[in-house]
Formats: structure tokens, C-alpha cells, sequence
């Protein structure tokens, strides 16, 4: 079946699209639970309505909340493609999840498609195949809905299994396919797309003037019409949703919210932003204690290498965790190897880029997911030759490696009804294991159940305790949130609230206390009626 390439890619595809569906009673569709989800969400609902952006809200300073924009308009910060995934799976299939799920199952049939240009077609299917197990199964790539690392890989492996395909044989599709993959990732992550295409476009070019198998120039312009085409209308829509969303063509996503908010930057030649003027602790919290925190440990000369450390190896322990790390061992050999010496430059100069960036997440550099997995593999196959003594040593490893990942997957499907100890949020270990949807968001879910149940409109709002987890965000709302039967608001003080109530008359209104174990949904005493009942009581 390997040698049968193009059956070997569509199998691939089709395991990580059946084997998902296949342990959804045990490993469910997930649930929002951190800000980042209901941002793409957002985005989701809004190009579900056939809206770039919606018009800010008129009691918006009850709905600001991380990772979403109020003004110019109100909509996520980030860039597009995430949203628009997420808007096709719940058009096509009526949940926004579906959309990931197809874009998992494409990524892995992308990363077994370059594999193939760059290592035997036996190889290139087992990195396929273990992508399935990892990435499209059981990764918060997969289980949750904020990584965009699905559609980030998907467009990295487009760009490099086409390139040597391009060169080899100067076909149009290969080009098409090649600037598919520069669109997704111009409107996923361009900063490490821009990474990665900067030494592809350095070949290309190479090959396409000085190559001695090039076809002629006329040739070479004609066919890059469409490709080139492709990439222009890309980057003039983006310019026209920045336009819509942030004001200006030129106003890139992420701008006017890490404007609006935050205190850290995200490169270490820039300094510390002045504090704004947050209107909720909550924010504040977020911005000083989960960013600002980090960026100053990360800014100084004796914190900058162990925190940078920190983040190769929380990249390391994503993409090989425990079961493939004993290939590495090869991995020197496999640095030096001719047949992948490309794609070490390209994680050469990933590495370059991830030194100037203050926060490292494994999404981050999901464009360079399929050259991380062709270096592995190559680590492998040098390991699999490894034979001190005449004695197969490395073979045996190889697979055990192999056969470790498997188990790994068994294990983390039945860890509920095997009563396996797993870390709890907001353990950072998430990002380590192999990463089911779980039981986290679940009271938010719950509440939100309630109130849907019950006639008529409900306003929700919600009242945190002074150490409330800002990453256990329960302020989000609809793309058309007056529309909504359901709307979340924040406490603020007698005033503000009671303009809160006079705007949403119409609607039943409810406290919502999610520190409080389980979280609680009472009816909520207007401020008037509060002091009226304590002058009697007097």
C-alpha cells in the first residue's frame, strides 16, 4: 500500500477522519473553555452570518473580554482561517467542531503527501500513521478549538511536499498546490509562514534562474500566473477584512486588541507597554500575571536561555513526547544527512525566529509539522541500522518506539474506565500528554443548559471571586449578542449595572458565581431593590 502512494495518502486521511469518529463515546466532541476558543468561536458565528466583523455593542463594556476586540468592531483578534473552519463545520455538518475534524484528517493526509517527496513511501506512511495517532486523535490541536494547528500544518506540508515535486517535474498543480498552502498560512500564522517560505522562496528562486533541468522562462512565467494569482487575492482579502474588522488595510489582526490590552510585547527588542486602564480585574490579571510575568523573566540576560529552554523543550515533548524520543539519539546523523538537508535549514531558520518571539506554543510552529516528522523519521532510519555487534539492537528500538505509541493511545482512550490519574486544569502538563476534550468548561455548559431551558430571554451576569483563574473565562458571547436568548455580562458596580438592566428589560435576569462549587445561577437583586430590603430590615 505505501508504494501505491496516492491510495497511501487517502487511507491515511480517511484513519484520522474514522478513527475520531469512531471513540467519540469515549472521547466526546469538546466544549469552550479557555478565551482562545470562544475568540474563534466568535469568528466562527460571525462568517456564519455572512459578516466579516458585527457593529461594537451598545453595552460593550459589560462584554470586553481577552482575545476579542469591542472597537472599531466587535470580533475575534485573530487571524481568519480558524473562524472560517469553524463556520463550514457548522454550516455543512451543525457543529463547528466538524469543521476541524475535516481539517485534521486533511493535515495527516498532507504530512504522509510531502513525507512521500522527501522519504521512502514505506516511511513516509508511518509518519502519516502517527500523526493520526497523535495529532488528529489526541491532541489539543484536535479537542479543543483554539490551536489552528491543524490549518497551519496542513499549509506547511502543502508548501514543502510540493516543492520537490516542482522542481523535479515543473507541473502547474504542483504550483497551485504549493501557493494553497502560502494562503492558508497567510491567513492562519504568516510570521512563521513568512519563516518558512523565506528559504523556500530562496530555492525556488535558485532553481527557476540557474537549475539545469528548469524549463524555459516563458514556461516557467506562464504556469506561475495562477499560483502567484492565488497568493495576491489572498493577501487583498485579508487586506479587505482588516479593513472591515480593524479599521485599515494595513491593520494586520491581533494589532488593536494586544493594543487595547496588553502590557507584554511579543519580540524581545521591544519593551514593556504602559498599563491601560483596565475596566475588569479579570483582564488585568490575564495580561500582568499569565504574559506580563513571563515576559519579564524572559527579558533579562539570566532568564532568557532557561525560559528559552523552557519552550524548545515544551515544543520537543509536544511533537515526540516520550515514545519518540530514542530515535533522537540519531539525530545527528540525521542533521547531516543530504537527503533532508533542506528542511534542517528551514529549522534552522524556525529557530532564528522562535529566539525573537516572547511566547513559544506548540501551534506556533504547526507550518514546520511536517519537517519536524521527516527529521524524525530520518532519525529512525538511521536508528533501524543501528547494529552494534551484528545485533539488531536499533531495529528493536525502532519498534518498540512504535509499538510504545500505540499503547499510549489505547491507554489514553480508556484512561477514564481505567481510572487513570490525569492532570487536572489549569496544569500546564496539557500541552505534554496526549490531550482528550475531558470534563473541562463543563459548568459553564451546564449553566448555560439552564438558562436555554427556560422561557424567554436571559441575561447572565457573572460575579468572580477575587482569585478567579482568567483563563477559566466565562464572558463570551454570540456574533449577535442582542439577538441572543442567552447573554453573559460582567458584575460591574451599582451603576453600570443598573444601565446594564434598563438597556435588557425585557430579559429575565440571573448572578452567575463560577467559584463556587459547584457554580451557582440566582435570581439577581437589582442594586434598588437590594438597599430598599436593607433601609426595612433596618
Amino acid at each position: 500500500m505505501a508504494r501505491r502512494q496516492g491510495l497511501a495518502v487517502v487511507v491515511v486521511g480517511l484513519a484520522a477522519l474514522l478513527l475520531r469518529l469512531a471513540i467519540l463515546p469515549l472521547c466526546p466532541i469538546p466544549v469552550p473553555f479557555v478565551p482562545d476558543d470562544f475568540s474563534f468561536l466568535l469568528a466562527g458565528d460571525t462568517f456564519l452570518h455572512g459578516r466579516l466583523t458585527n457593529p461594537t455593542p451598545a453595552m460593550w463594556i459589560h462584554f470586553e473580554t481577552i482575545h476579542i476586540t469591542m472597537q472599531p468592531t466587535y470580533m475575534s483578534m485573530y487571524f481568519p482561517a480558524q473562524g472560517l473552519v469553524l463556520a463550514a463545520g457548522k454550516l455543512l455538518f451543525g457543529h463547528p467542531w466538524y469543521g476541524l475534524l475535516l481539517t485534521s484528517a486533511l493535515m495527516c493526509a498532507a504530512i504522509c503527501w510531502m513525507l512521500q517527496a522527501w522519504l521512502p513511501p514505506t516511511w513516509a506512511l508511518l509518519g502519516g500513521l502517527i500523526a493520526v495517532l497523535h495529532l488528529s486523535l489526541f491532541s489539543y490541536w484536535i479537542n479543543t478549538y483554539h490551536a489552528a494547528g491543524t490549518i497551519g500544518a496542513l499549509g506547511g506540508a502543502l508548501v514543502l511536499g510540493a516543492l520537490p515535486r516542482l522542481m523535479k517535474t515543473a507541473h502547474q498543480r504542483y504550483g497551485v498546490l504549493m501557493a494553497s498552502g502560502i494562503a492558508i498560512l497567510v491567513l492562519t500564522r504568516p510570521y512563521e509562514g513568512l519563516l518558512l517560505c523565506m528559504p523556500v522562496a530562496i530555492v525556488m528562486g535558485h532553481w527557476a534562474f540557474f537549475g539545469k533541468k528548469r524549463p524555459a522562462m516563458g514556461v516557467l512565467a506562464r504556469r506561475a500566473v495562477f499560483p502567484l494569482a492565488l497568493i495576491v487575492a489572498t493577501v487583498g482579502w485579508l487586506g479587505y477584512y482588516d479593513y472591515r474588522a480593524f479599521g485599515s488595510p494595513s491593520t494586520p489582526p491581533y494589532t488593536v486588541d494586544r493594543a487595547t490590552y496588553a502590557m507584554a510585547p511579543y519580540f524581545v527588542w521591544q519593551s514593556q507597554r504602559p498599563e491601560p486602564a483596565y475596566r475588569h480585574e479579570v483582564l488585568r490579571s490575564f495580561y500582568y500575571e499569565c504574559e506580563l510575568k513571563f515576559f519579564r523573566k524572559i527579558h533579562t540576560p539570566a532568564g532568557f536561555l532557561p525560559q528559552t529552554l523552557i519552550k524548545a523543550l515544551t515544543v520537543l515533548m509536544f511533537f515526540a513526547g516520550i515514545a519518540l524520543l530514542t530515535p533522537l539519539i540519531m539525530l545527528r546523523r540525521a542533521i547531516m544527512d543530504r537527503r533532508i538537508r533542506f528542511l534542517v535549514i528551514c529549522m534552522l531558520v524556525l529557530t532564528a525566529g522562535m529566539l525573537v518571539q516572547i511566547f513559544t506554543i506548540p501551534h506556533y510552529v504547526a507550518p514546520f509539522t511536517s519537517a519536524f516528522y521527516a527529521i524524525g523519521l530520518q532519525a529512525m532510519r538511521h536508528l533501524r541500522l543501528w547494529s552494534p555487534e551484528s545485533k539488531p539492537v536499533g531495529l528493536a528500538l525502532v519498534r518498540l518506539s512504535v509499538t510504545i505509541c500505540v499503547l499510549m493511545a489505547g491507554l489514553r482512550l480508556f484512561a477514564g474506565p481505567l481510572a487513570l490519574a490525569l492532570p487536572e486544569w489549569p496544569s500546564y502538563n496539557w500541552n505534554f500528554i496526549w490531550y482528550g476534550p475531558d470534563h473541562f468548561g463543563t459548568e459553564r455548559v451546564r449553566v448555560e443548559s439552564e438558562l436555554n431551558q427556560m422561557p424567554g430571554k436571559q441575561l447572565a451576569i457573572v460575579r468572580y471571586a477575587s482569585k478567579h483563574n482568567p483563563f477559566e473565562e466565562w464572558v463570551y458571547n454570540s456574533a449577535d449578542i442582542d439577538g441572543s436568548k442567552v447573554i453573559w455580562a460582567r458584575d460591574m458596580d451599582a451603576s453600570d449595572n443598573s444601565e446594564l438592566l434598563r438597556y435588557y428589560k425585557d430579559r429575565q435576569v440571573w448572578l452567575v458565581q463560577p467559584d463556587i462549587t459547584p457554580a451557582t445561577l440566582l435570581p439577581y437583586q437589582a442594586p434598588e431593590l437590594s438597599n430598599a430590603v436593607a433601609s426595612v430590615a433596618h
